[in-house]
């Protein structure tokens, strides 16, 4: 009988630590370099981009609010063209009516006034449209949505004009109505003369006031682009994976509208500090200018870039999307066509290192069961951190309000550290049933078939499982004695392509949703597991005390940056608790409501409304659903006018025209027709058509933003049926002077909604 192998010796703490310490360097290498630079001064070189003349730009349009249609947001208007026509531009205004967000039985429309200015080009091959918006939400000044970008773009064509002269044509959009439905670009995209020959758009937007401006959207097919991008950018911040992503959800910007027209470009956003997007809190002051810096750097350069490339192709849609993702200061890129050959070959060198392993004494059944056991804190993980946040919610209610907190750096690594703590103590709990083999293997197994299906689902994510799974598989073909080295360079591939996405991922979705970036952090750690496993004492080698003081140190160090991120990031003045607050009046039956859409309302909101329950008419923003409501005193507020100019019967179609006239200063008016058993089949409001896509119902719900001051006129073509009935609300902003109303406490504010302080008034009229 052979005698038995000596158990292996307990390893050593430094080697694995000092490997660790490498790896956590890295990565934060890897964050800090998607950090904006420090902003350039005013007396910057005058073909530089200069976040400090920029910042004036900001001040001035956002020096209040200025919402579309509003007194305000006309002298902004004034004053851009005036900045642009002294720049030497030839700038003019577009007065038009814009639609967008129609389906059956609703539409969206707005009066728009889009800024357009054009800097020619020597010899032109197409057209480089750079936009942004000039409008601000109902509740706050906008300095980062959509200050920001406005003073970019000014500052950018100032930077041009003290430079050679560009071949391409530059045509600066600066949109209306952006907040409201988008209809402002809507309406550049169908009747600007400018508009029909397409291009390249730079779409510059924020839902946040600091952190790397990020490009997160492109046309398809966008190889060319992107290339463009790589070579031209200083701050290069752009991961083909949030293309894929931004694809699938149903956010639309200015850059949507333009796409779905046939233009093509990258559209550019910063996210963080996403606690102030849409409040009073946007203000100049809150804005980061190194981010201001970052976004003027890198508009500057793309718009020289492209302004000097031949745009015929770049114009239209390309062949293939590219797959790209930020490494340290640059940007890796490789085409779209190696998407499923490294997929492939990540699922080929699992399967080879399944085969080395049992060569090496790991049987294929611990290889299975470590496939299987992967999953566990893929989907624990995740719902560990969705756990944390529901605790901070428990022991801080306001949070219920909020996507992210205001200060959210140390809640952030605690939800990291959460994660960490979950891998390790899985890993710890079966380390000795599977072995560090059938683990590390299985790991690998799972991110090669997650690699796999993004091939098929989103080739552009890929790469976040295939790359690190490769580099993971390589490793483990290595020799005993080189396991750690190994590990190291796969753990460094894993950090550089994965980091930099949990930390664009976690102010992109905030700790509210902060499941995603916790199943990428996640992947993350099972990448680290051959690093990591030198932690421990050998599988063969008695005694646990690692197995418990591994997982306990991430634990512990998960509590106390909870701890910590819970003290620092508190509510005050500067930091408000947000309340949303609506009131509704309908003016026929003399009943008046407070409303709001808060899941569960704070203290303030509490105050006004007593229970759920969908009101008893439908207004903007709270129809169809159930809502937090309560009774209110009526107010003496006037209801909109209806004139009938005309109404006729032709063909079995009845045709009636209406002027709805608003007797108070409102910002949209709704026009909500209803037929008796008929469907309305045509409509048309100040001169512009309504979508067909809206008809075919026995209603019609139109929301018209910026109402002209003398009235909206509309004609409404409904086919069969009996009697026709218009409701009309009309809306307005600000609730100081109802009755009933108290001014919100110090720390407490307006939310960042668009129905945030909006006063409704309903009323009814038989049309016959």
């Amino acid at each position: 009988m052979p005698a038995s192998r000596p158990p292996a010796p307990a390893r050593g703490l430094l080697a694995p630590l000092a490997a660790l310490v490498l790896l956590a360097g890295l990565a934060v290498g890897s964050v800090l370099a998607l950090q904006p630079p420090a902003p350039a001064p005013a007396d910057a070189p005058a073909t530089s981009f200069s976040a400090e003349r920029a910042f004036a730009h900001v001040e001035d349009v956002a020096a209040e609010t200025h919402v579309t249609g509003s007194e305000a947001h006309a002298r902004v208007v004034d004053r851009l063209v005036a900045g642009l026509t002294g720049l030497g531009l030839d700038t003019r205004v577009q007065n038009a009516v814009g639609t967008w967000q129609s389906s059956p039985g609703g539409a969206e429309m707005a009066r728009v006034r889009n800024v357009v200015a054009v800097l020619p080009g020597t010899e032109s091959t197409g057209r480089l449209f750079l936009v942004a918006h000039t409008d601000s939400v109902e509740t706050g000044p906008g300095a980062s949505d959509d200050a920001a970008g406005v003073a970019t773009l000014l500052e950018t064509v100032r930077a041009l004009r003290e430079g050679e002269p560009l071949r391409n044509e530059v045509v600066v959009v600066l949109t209306d109505a952006e907040e409201a439905c988008l209809c402002g670009a809507e309406a550049f995209a169908a009747s600007h003369p400018l508009a029909p020959q397409g291009g390249v758009v730079l779409n510059l937007e924020a839902r946040g006031t600091a952190g790397p401006p990020i490009t997160f959207e492109t046309s398809r097919g966008n190889a060319g682009l992107a290339e463009r991008y790589a070579a031209a950018v200083p701050h290069p911040v752009a991961t083909s994976f949030a293309v894929e992503v931004y694809r699938a959800l149903p956010n639309d910007t200015d850059f949507s509208v333009l796409l779905a027209r046939g233009f093509t470009g990258l559209n550019t956003a910063f996210i963080d500090g996403n606690a102030a997007y849409h409040t009073p809190q946007d203000t100049p002051s809150r804005l980061d200018r190194g981010t201001l810096q970052a976004l003027g750097d890198n508009t500057l350069a793309l718009t020289r870039e492209l302004g000097e490339a031949d745009l015929t192709d770049l114009a239209r849609p390309g062949d293939a999307d590219a797959t790209y993702f930020p490494v340290l200061s640059g940007l890796a890129r490789y085409p779209g066509w190696l998407v499923w050959p490294l997929a492939g070959a990540a699922v080929l060198g699992v399967a080879l290192l399944a085969v080395v392993d049992r060569r090496r004494g790991s049987p294929l059944s611990r290889t299975l069961l470590g496939i299987l056991a992967a999953v566990v804190p893929l989907v624990l993980a995740p719902l560990a951190v969705v756990g944390l946040w529901r605790l901070l919610v428990l022991v801080r209610p306001g949070y219920a309000g909020v996507l992210d907190p205001w200060r959210p750096g140390f809640l952030r690594l605690a939800a990291v550290a959460v994660v960490l703590a979950v891998v390790l103590a899985w890993h710890a709990l079966l380390r000795r049933r599977v072995g560090p083999a059938g683990l590390r293997t299985g790991a690998l197994a799972l991110l090669a078939v997650l690699a796999v299906v993004l091939a098929a689902l989103a080739p552009g994510g890929s790469y976040l499982a295939a790359l690190p799974a490769l580099a993971g598989v390589l490793a483990g073909l290595l020799p005993e004695r080189l396991r750690l080295a190994g590990g190291l360079v796969a753990g460094a591939v894993a950090v550089v392509v994965l980091a930099p996405t949990v930390a664009l991922f976690l102010p992109a979705l905030g700790l509210a949703g902060g499941a995603a970036p916790a199943a990428v952090a996640t992947l993350l750690g099972l990448a680290l597991l051959p690093v990591v496993e030198e932690l421990f004492t050998p599988p063969s080698v008695p005694g646990g005390r690692r197995s418990v003081a591994v997982p306990a140190v991430a634990g512990a160090l998960a509590v106390a940056l909870t701890a910590v991120g819970l003290a620092v990031d508190r509510f005050d003045q500067q930091h408000p608790v947000p309340s949303q607050l609506v009131y509704a009046l309908e003016a026929d039956t003399g009943e008046a409501w407070w409303a709001s859409t808060e899941a569960d309302p704070g203290e303030y909101t509490a105050r006004y409304v007593d229970g759920r329950r969908e009101l008893p008419h439908d207004y903007p923003y709270l129809a169809g659903r159930p809502v937090a409501a309560g009774p209110a005193e009526v107010a003496g507020l006037p209801a909109s006018t209806v004139q009938v100019l005309d109404d006729r019967t032709a063909e079995g179609r009845r045709t009636v025209t209406v002027r709805v006239t608003p007797q108070r200063d409102v910002r949209l008016v709704v026009l909500d027709l209803r037929t008796d058993g008929g469907s309305v089949v045509g409509a048309r409001v100040e001169a512009r058509d309504v979508p067909d896509d809206a008809f075919g119902e026995d209603r019609l719900w139109l929301t018209f933003h910026a109402p002209p001051r003398q009235g909206v006129e509309a004609t409404f073509t409904v086919e069969g049926g009996g009697p026709l009935t218009l409701r009309v609300v009309d809306g307005s902003d600000g609730l100081s002077g109802l009755p009933g109303f108290e001014p919100r406490p110090a720390g407490v504010d307006a939310a960042g909604t668009h129905s945030s302080d909006l006063v409704v008034v309903g009323a009814t009229t038989d049309l016959g």
